[in-house]
């Protein structure tokens, strides 16, 4: 019973974090498409990573460096696949984080 309760908690966190990072994608121009996979949205955001703006924005980061590391947690979570899911999550949060830190300082 436990471990079918902590499977869809953490197969529901999985899909709030794909859609907030499809949304992120989008929100850099990206043409995100149905039921994105966490390869496409890195291609995404590696798209956008490119085409950033390459002056600092806080501590030292630039929002081109903040892109590229959400790029990399994403990848990162794509090797994971299923294997292990907490730490999948992990790396998609770390994505969101960085990405919503990119934004926040394009403005």
């Amino acid at each position: 019973m436990i471990n079918r309760e902590i499977s869809s908690r953490l197969a529901a966190g999985h899909g709030r974090r794909v859609t907030q990072l499809g949304e992120a994608a989008a929100r850099w121009g990206g043409q995100v498409p149905d039921d994105p996979g966490i390869t496409e949205l890195s291609d995404l955001l590696e798209a956008a990573a490119t085409n950033a703006a390459d002056h600092p924005g806080g501590p030292g980061h630039t929002p081109r460096a903040l892109l590229a590391g959400a790029v990399e947690n994403l990848r990162a979570a794509a090797r994971l696949g299923g294997l292990l899911p907490a730490v999948t999550l992990w790396h998609l949060q770390r994505a969101i984080d960085q990405e919503h830190a990119a934004h926040h300082q394009q403005q």
